[in-house]
C-alpha cells in the first residue's frame, strides 16, 4: 500500500516516460533518473546490440561498480578517521598524564 506521502513523479529516460511513485522530492528524482538515462546511453554507445535489456543490465553494473568503489572508498576514509582519533587520545592522555 502506497505511503500517504508518496506522490507520483513522471521521469524520462531513453524516451520512454515512467512514473515514479517516491516520497522523494521531485527534483531528487528527476536528477537520479537523468543519471540513469545517461548511464544507460553511455552503455548503449560502448556496447554494438540493440538489446536494450543487456544494455540496461550494463549500466546497472557499472553504477553498481561507482557504488561500491565509493562505499569502500567511505570505508577506508572513516578507518582512517577513527586511527587518527586514537592518535589523539593517547597525544591527550599523554599530555594529561605528563
Amino acid at each position: 500500500m502506497p505511503d500517504a506521502d508518496d506522490r507520483v513523479v513522471p521521469v524520462e529516460i531513453l524516451g520512454q516516460r515512467y512514473p515514479i511513485r517516491s516520497a522523494l522530492d521531485d527534483s531528487y528524482v528527476a536528477e537520479l533518473a537523468s543519471y540513469v538515462d545517461g548511464k544507460i546511453r553511455s552503455a548503449a554507445q560502448a556496447t554494438p546490440t540493440s538489446d536494450m535489456v543487456r544494455v540496461a543490465v550494463l549500466a546497472a553494473l557499472n553504477i553498481a561498480d561507482e557504488y561500491f568503489r565509493a562505499r569502500d572508498t567511505e570505508r577506508d576514509r572513516q578507518h582512517l578517521l577513527s586511527a587518527r582519533v586514537v592518535g589523539l587520545e593517547r597525544l591527550l592522555d599523554d599530555a594529561l598524564n605528563a
